[in-house]
């Protein structure tokens, strides 16, 4: 059903009217520089941008992941979360479930849920990623595969 060219004076969009999104405005300025890294169960240091924790997401997480370069992950995977990572800087190699590819900025990887996976820096700099997850990374949702 198309969008009425004007909504009514306090309509709200969306399916779900038991969910209430801690979202003040349409445009949220976010900055990467502001926002605290902290290290994930596999070992990458991340700074979500949209989240729970960052209180601006209920059902997903957005986040910049990087591996130093000659570093490389945990293999893992997550139970319930999907994944999306885009990379945007380095390069690096990735294993998902039983393939191997090189990666570089430019690429994006689905990763579903119950695939483990698996990043090497395999360049001179850091291999930095998009990482956007639904729903919402969780360390209790990563199950660790290697020592």
């Amino acid at each position: 059903m198309p969008l009425p060219e004007r909504l009514p004076r306090g309509a709200r969009f969306g399916r779900r009217a038991d969910v209430v999104y801690p979202v003040a405005r349409l445009v949220q300025t976010v900055r990467l520089e502001d926002r605290e890294p902290f290290v994930t169960a596999d070992g990458s240091s991340i700074r979500e941008i949209a989240g729970v924790s960052s209180g601006n997401a209920v059902n997903q997480s957005l986040a910049e992941a990087t591996v130093p370069p000659g570093a490389e992950t945990i293999e893992h995977f997550h139970r319930a979360s999907e994944e999306i990572y885009h990379f945007t800087a380095g390069a690096g190699r990735m294993r998902l479930g039983g393939l191997e590819a090189d990666v570089r900025a430019g690429d994006t990887v689905v990763i579903a849920p119950g695939v483990p996976h698996k990043l090497w820096n395999t360049g001179d700099e850091p291999l930095v990623l998009l990482c956007c997850c639904s729903p919402p990374y969780s360390h209790e949702d990563t199950v660790l595969l290697e020592d």
